[in-house]
């Protein structure tokens, strides 16, 4: 009785979360859609409630080692569960505008959450799997929400089919892994793969690290990510591009530096090469899009291939770089998605590059936050975007060998990359509007409100906030082991 309740308490972040989505999912079915708005607020309640349990509850590990609690996770956990409470305020309003408000929003964001702190707190291949597909069966609905636009049904569709094919992958590796190590904990399969090495074992990993490359949307699994940002509801776009990829990138960490830790020239080699071709698919790929959300998705496959440079890098300087840089990116993705719920015409919203001509003349706040994160994205210094690629590029720079040689890939990408951001800030600086071009909307204040605080946040206030935010991933990273 002891352990149980010592394993209870360890994952009462991931309890909290069910048993509150299970109660908000009651009051939702018996209340109505009237409760939409309250059982939103209280989502949120619940989001923070998590945060708050889990940065003060106990490290260590519960359930035989499937479940681990420590300082990684809770890093990790902290930032997937405010996201996810930043993506439901996002959500809120938006979907009320749209008339498509309904209770299963939040609950399902919550749920989705309590896998992704199962992820995060992974300890084997099992609970690893029961993360990821807790997670991914809420996403998969969320991408489908707007159930009356054919676009939003085909990005749902498309994910699902997809996601399947993922889990496909992930399974199968994991079933060589097991076959080969006899053991679905991540510590008996390093101490099995630093004395016995196969090829069995490699291949295993390698199927495995696909299917986490689906996750995070890293090319080349990267099929579903312009049709999904595309056609998906713009608050779960955002969200999508911020909790599960911080989960997803935990995860890997914490698979590949804690089962495989003795493998890392094998699986290294396999993030290196996807690295280099989510540089290349994300740069170019994005030049050629006229939809924002869609050149987005570019940009995020772009930016995932730098975050893998750290966990490539196969060091604690290495994890540590990937989480400041999945801290900061989430940081800039809200701005941007803030702003789309902002910006709209006749009820209608913006979703062209070509739609924001004239902008500064309308909204000339909007104009500078929206300038600010393209810059940030961008890396341009001293904006957070550009602290961010400086951790993860001096992470590999720091790694020798092959290393130094794939930062420098990175930053002609990041070049490249440059010129779909400064389109839109030419666009909206120097192009003039078309004539009978209608007046922009006044902008919603919730979505107003995070977008004008993330581009805050990106210049100047991010020269602060790394003062303290550092030294806690830098915690993180040393607490979770690597050497």
């Amino acid at each position: 009785m002891p352990d149980l309740i010592s394993a209870l308490r360890l994952s009462a972040p991931e309890i909290t979360l069910a048993v509150g989505g299970l109660v908000l999912l009651m009051i939702g079915a018996f209340s109505g859609e009237r409760s939409t708005r309250v059982v939103s607020w209280l989502s949120v309640l619940l989001l923070l409630a998590a945060t708050a349990v889990t940065v003060t509850g106990p490290l260590g590990q519960a359930f035989n080692g499937a479940y681990v609690a420590d300082p990684l996770s809770v890093y990790g956990k902290a930032v997937i569960f405010l996201s996810s409470a930043v993506a439901i305020i996002l959500g809120n309003g938006w979907m009320h505008r749209q008339k498509i408000a309904k209770f299963e929003y939040p609950v399902l964001i919550v749920l989705a959450s309590a896998g992704m702190g199962m992820m995060a707190s992974s300890g084997d291949l099992i609970s690893m799997y029961v993360g990821i597909e807790l997670h991914s069966l809420a996403l998969y609905v969320l991408a489908a929400y707007h159930r009356d636009d054919l676009k939003a049904s085909e990005a749902g569709l498309k994910y699902f089919v997809l996601g399947a094919l993922s889990s496909g992958l992930l399974l199968y590796g994991a079933s060589l892994i097991y076959g080969f190590a006899g053991s679905m904990r991540f510590e008996d399969i390093a101490a099995y793969a630093a004395t016995n090495p196969s090829t069995g074992l490699v291949f295993g990993l390698v199927f495995l690290i696909s299917g986490l490359a689906f996750k995070i949307s890293a090319a080349p699994f990267h099929m579903w990510t312009p049709d999904v940002y595309e056609g998906a509801p713009t608050p779960v776009v955002a969200l999508f591009a911020s909790a599960p990829k911080m989960a997803a990138m935990v995860l890997i960490a914490r698979t590949l530096e804690g089962a495989f830790a003795n493998s890392h020239q094998q699986w290294a080699q396999v993030l290196i090469l996807i690295s280099l071709i989510s540089f290349a698919v994300g740069a170019f790929g994005g030049l050629v899009q006229k939809d924002i959300q869609r050149l987005l998705a570019y940009s995020s496959i772009a930016n995932i291939g730098y975050a893998l440079l750290g966990i490539a890098a196969g060091t604690t300087l290495g994890v540590e770089a990937m989480l400041m840089f999945m801290t900061l990116y989430i940081i800039d993705q809200f701005g941007f998605f803030g702003l789309l719920l902002s910006l709209s015409r006749n009820g209608r919203p913006i979703r062209k590059v070509q739609d924001l001509a004239g902008l500064r003349k309308e909204r000339p706040l909007t104009t500078i936050a929206l300038t600010i994160l393209s810059l940030s994205v961008l890396g341009m210094p001293p904006l957070s975007g550009f602290w961010a690629k400086y951790y993860v590029f001096g992470a590999a720079a720091d790694a020798g060998g092959i290393m130094p040689a794939v930062a420098v890939a990175g930053l002609v990408a990041s070049v490249v990359a440059g010129f779909y951001y400064l389109r839109i800030i030419k666009v909206m600086w120097f192009d003039p509007a078309p004539e009978g071009t209608a007046p922009t909307d006044a902008a919603p204040v919730e979505a107003k409100t995070i977008a004008l605080a993330a581009a805050a946040f990106s210049f100047p206030l991010v020269i602060v906030a790394l003062i303290w935010l550092q030294p806690l991933a830098s915690r993180a990273a040393t607490g979770f082991g690597v050497s």
